[in-house]
């Protein structure tokens, strides 16, 4: 006689299995299941038309998606596959198989409720009292775009291409001219070759064309800045009586440059900087994080390369989330969200800006740590009165929270949730994705809080 729990694969139930019976009472499924249950939902369930065969409803494909990427499974087929394999997806699909084409094709054509769907999220974080807002910390990641790098034309290689396959194109139409084409290798086809180069200088043509209306959107934008910039220099020089030292501004030259690029396969996509060193084709994710709780409260993406120009459009966010959500009294970020304008925002919208001025020093004298600044006049600038703040006890400490929690949010949902490239492909989708990652993330939060604060 053995000593073994007996194996028994054949014998059938008794009674069929119950749903209930397959997860565990605390699972992340069945808060999912929960959560999207509270929810408003009606606006998509409208939009359906009701002919035809039945649909899946709007509530269990949201259940779907948001556990896919809380758990980090985004591919449309592998989610089909795990409604037959996973239990945690049999739990949520209720037993039912949704194909890729539907699972995909809802994710594209309702991104534009998530926003309300977010908001509704949060609201129900603070009637489950997880969520009091007060200070939040602003930062942005580098997102891999759904496109590589070397799809990317530069305009001066574009102009260098064109000149080749426009010397090719001659060539080619010289040889189908010809009665005789003994010289035209085995294989070659001269009128599919001229079309191939054809199709690709009118993709170029295109292309470029893309690139100028941008050159020309920058040199209007660039010189507003260096118009505002030199009435700024001349109503000083006035009160003063004296002509500034300090070097002119540079003005802004009209046109596109030779480094000026597009991306053939996701044109609205850029090629920035990441953090590890090199490039990559990308896209600038915002998240502004409530840092009791580390619940992302506000989402963005952006195509701009760094962050300086992104706290007035977040400012704009918080703004409009305050009526449901309630008021944001502290903003922090680091050092490449800080300019004069962007305190100014954050005074006049009625928050404290904390946002460092400089890098700190990784070692600094331990009195420093342990002083106070001396007081401030009472002229000081926002920009003196906020490097001040951030020099006190209080000021550091209150600053120090930014590392724990709007950094870590961004590590969990690239390497535990495993979202380090956006599915889909455009500005206004990539947003939507963006914040269907975040509402996922909220969730997976909130799972965790509740017993927290139960």
């Amino acid at each position: 006689m053995t000593n073994f729990i007996l194996t028994d694969r054949k014998t059938d139930y008794l009674l069929p299995p119950s749903l209930e019976d397959w997860l565990s009472e605390d699972h992340l499924a069945r808060f999912v299941v929960e959560v999207v249950d509270q929810l408003d939902i009606s606006t998509p369930t409208r939009q359906y038309a009701g002919r035809g065969s039945k649909a899946y409803h709007p509530a269990t494909l949201l259940a779907i998606l948001v556990y896919d990427y809380a758990t980090g499974v985004f591919s449309s087929r592998k989610l089909e596959r795990a409604t037959y394999d996973s239990v945690a997806f049999r739990y949520i699909s209720a037993g039912s198989h949704p194909d890729h084409d539907t699972l995909a094709t809802f994710r594209r054509r309702f991104l534009g409720e998530l926003e309300a769907l977010f908001v509704q999220v949060l609201a129900l974080a603070q009637e489950m009292k997880l969520l009091k807002l007060g200070t939040v910390c602003l930062d942005g990641t580098k997102m891999h775009a759904n496109a590589s790098r070397h799809s990317a034309l530069s305009h001066g290689h574009i102009e260098k291409l064109e000149v080749q396959l426009k010397a090719e194109v001659q060539e080619l139409l010289a040889l189908a001219e010809k009665a005789d084409q003994a010289d035209v290798p085995d294989g070659v086809s001269l009128p599919e070759e001229i079309k191939r180069r054809e199709d690709r200088l009118a993709v170029m043509a295109d292309a470029k064309r893309k690139i100028a209306t941008r050159a020309q959107e920058r040199y209007e934008r660039e010189k507003a800045e260096y118009d505002e910039k030199m009435t700024q220099r001349a109503v000083k020089e006035k009160d003063s009586g004296k002509k500034s030292n300090r070097k002119p501004p540079k003005p802004p030259e009209a046109g596109p440059k030779d480094s000026d690029q597009i991306n053939l396969t996701d044109e609205e996509s850029r090629i920035m900087p990441t953090a590890g060193g090199g490039f990559e084709q990308a896209y600038n994710a915002q998240a502004g994080v409530d840092a009791a709780t580390m619940l992302v409260i506000a989402t963005q993406v952006t195509q701009a390369t760094n962050d300086k120009e992104q706290v007035e459009p977040m400012l704009a966010i918080l703004a409009a989330q305050s009526q449901s959500l309630g008021e944001v009294t502290c903003l922090i970020a680091d050092t490449g969200f800080c300019s004069e304008k962007n305190i100014r925002a954050c005074e006049k919208a009625g928050l404290e800006p904390l946002i460092a001025v400089a890098r700190d020093a990784h070692h600094p004298h331990w009195r420093e740590r342990h002083s106070e600044p001396a007081s401030l006049p009472d002229n000081a600038s926002p920009t003196d009165k906020m490097r001040h703040r951030l020099k006190t006890k209080a000021g550091r400490a209150l600053y120090a929270l930014r590392k724990q929690t709007v950094e870590p949010v961004f590590g969990i949902i690239k390497s535990v949730m495993g979202f380090r490239q956006f599915s889909l492909r455009g500005l206004q989708k990539v947003r939507g994705e963006w914040q269907l990652v975040c509402l996922a993330w909220n969730v997976k939060r909130m799972a965790k809080l509740r017993p927290e604060c139960g």
